[in-house]
């Protein structure tokens, strides 16, 4: 202890503090040279299930999220996009939000969020003077720079162009790339003529450009990398095509946190991973499992990288039965499920059945199968998604598969009606 006193004495007293303080605490262990990060994306606050209002279950689900981040010593959150299940979401959604996010950063955590596809930029980010004080930074656009305002545990000490350098009261850093869901409106500002690739590449490098001191760092976005699956509760104009980044455009970095898809899953570079939606939005998701990603960032890179599975939220479930009196019977076998029952008839259900099937809490959607001997067989097209519907339309038209072009034309304009 001696020798150590001494050279506080000696030294310049910002650097024998430092020392000082490390020396006392004696950290070990990952704690000593970590930085722990969870990573989330597609909350869809505000969305509903065929009309069924989910808000309760999001709000447990994000409380979970809240008490994984204190169990687990979160410091950083990373939230990639689609806070919002649309451009306006009601005072309901933004209420929750507003609370909710403030517990996620709880009183020292510092959380950054882009906004997606289904976020309004502008409007996400208008509250960005006010959470930046409660450690919560917003980047609704391109070229927005964070603020080093913050005296917070963990805090942003460098920021530029779509990039800021965190650190942590131990003087571990982490650099975040992070580039929100590019838009029409971004693509018209930046005026270029470049493929969309290639516009993406550019502004993934100027961020990357920023890492000046070959910082631990994570690339943080909200798009869809091609090969990526998707489900029904994914706005279908992205989900390929033109709007595919290869994943050769992607950073080389330590983690690449992504959002959109709503299915967890590993993208097959290193450890670039879309963790999914917290809670199951469509039926197609019903036997996925919901979680977040926890890791460890240190100077040798990615460590103790891991699912943590989320519980909270009314599991889906999809039942098949050939009479509406078995159908009852699975109904309630799944009383806390929110269920999708297909039904193989053979005569169409009579106002009873109907009635009687309704009556069960747990029913969200009935598809009525019938065949009768010498007619065709009719399904209904509730949730079917935008390309499929108009596929069904143009071959009922025109006897024939529409073009790949055509479709896709179709895509692009309900999306710019939709901005």
């Amino acid at each position: 202890m001696y020798v150590h006193y001494s050279f506080f004495r000696r030294q310049k007293q910002d650097i024998s503090i430092c020392f000082f303080q490390k020396f006392l605490k004696g950290p070990t262990g990952p704690e000593a040279s970590r930085m722990r990060i969870l990573h989330t994306s597609d909350w869809h606050i505000g969305k509903r299930l065929m009309g069924r209002e989910r808000l309760k279950e999001q709000s447990a689900v994000l409380d979970e999220i809240v008490q994984i981040c204190d169990r687990e010593e979160v410091e950083l959150v990373l939230i990639a996009g689609d806070i919002f299940d649309t451009y306006l979401p009601s005072a309901e959604a933004e209420d929750l939000f507003f609370t909710k996010i403030k517990a996620v950063a709880g009183k020292e955590r510092a959380v950054v969020l882009i906004s997606g596809n289904h976020d309004d930029g502008v409007r996400l980010s208008a509250s960005a003077p006010l959470s930046e004080e409660l450690g919560i930074y917003i980047v609704g656009n391109l070229r927005r720079e964070i603020p080093l305002t913050s005296h917070r545990k963990v805090r942003p000490v460098r920021a530029g162009k779509g990039f800021a350098v965190f650190e942590n009261e131990r003087g571990e850093r982490a650099f975040i790339n992070a580039l929100p869901y590019p838009n029409e409106a971004r693509f018209k500002e930046e005026k270029s003529d470049l493929p969309f690739s290639e516009r993406m590449k550019k502004w993934i490098d100027e961020g990357e450009e920023g890492n000046t001191e070959h910082l631990p760092s994570v690339f943080l976005s909200h798009i869809f990398v091609a090969g990526g699956v998707t489900s029904e509760s994914e706005r279908e104009i992205d989900l390929g095509g033109a709007r595919a980044v290869p994943l050769e455009v992607l950073p080389k970095c330590d983690y690449i946190a992504l959002g959109h898809l709503h299915k967890r899953q590993h993208m097959g570079k290193g450890n670039c991973y879309y963790s999914g939606s917290p809670l199951q939005y469509s039926f197609d998701e019903a036997n996925g499992e919901k979680g977040v990603k926890i890791f460890d960032l240190t100077e040798k890179g990615v460590e103790n990288l891991r699912d943590v599975f989320l519980m909270s939220g009314r599991k889906l479930v999809r039942l098949e039965a050939d009479s509406p009196a078995r159908a009852e019977e699975l109904l309630s076998l799944y009383p806390e499920s929110l269920a999708e029952v297909r039904l193989h008839l053979t005569s169409p259900l009579t106002s009873a059945e109907s009635a009687s099937l309704s009556a069960h809490e747990n029913l969200v959607s009935l598809i009525a199968e019938v065949r009768e001997e010498g007619t065709l067989e009719f399904h209904s097209r509730k949730g079917f998604s935008d390309s499929k519907l108009f596929e069904e339309f143009y071959r009922s038209q025109y006897r024939e598969e529409p073009k790949e072009e055509l479709t896709a034309l179709f895509l692009s304009a309900i999306q710019e009606l939709e901005e």
